[in-house]
């Protein structure tokens, strides 16, 4: 995978992918319609973040590219590389317990807050991208 020139595409297979973790200055592309949703995406090294429908989705810090977002009630998937490790948020449901895999590893169970945010961190090299798979459980 490699960063998204055009900051946010819609994938023929349903999903979209966004960010670029190589440019300097801030960048932003909005009002993407995709299968019924308005994405926005801002990007640029040190932050990446994704809003559908004007809610908050993920938001990585340093910024990142993301690969094959799907995102359904039982969870959401995706694909990440970055320069360096980052911090991801993301937006699910509250006050629920969700299974974490990176790389294909068992990283945990982690219970959304309130708010229904979850935060994890990920392991990154440049040019590798990691899968990362987030399961609601029960």
């Amino acid at each position: 995978m490699a960063v998204v020139s055009e900051l946010l595409r819609c994938e023929s297979d349903g999903t979209i992918s966004f960010g670029d973790y190589t440019l300097d200055a801030k960048s932003k592309k909005d009002n993407v319609e995709h299968m019924g949703d308005v994405y926005k995406v801002k990007t640029f090294k040190e932050i990446t973040k994704l809003e559908r429908n004007g809610m908050f989705v993920y938001e990585s810090v340093p910024g990142t590219a993301v690969g094959h977002l799907r995102s359904s009630a039982e969870g959401v998937s995706f694909s990440v590389e970055g320069k360096e490790d980052a911090q991801i948020t993301l937006e699910l449901e509250p006050e629920m317990t969700y299974s974490i895999l990176v790389g294909g590893v068992n990283a945990g169970e982690m219970k959304t807050n309130m708010g229904g945010k979850l935060s994890l961190s990920v392991e990154l090299d440049p040019k590798t991208s990691v899968e990362v798979v987030v399961s609601k459980i029960g």
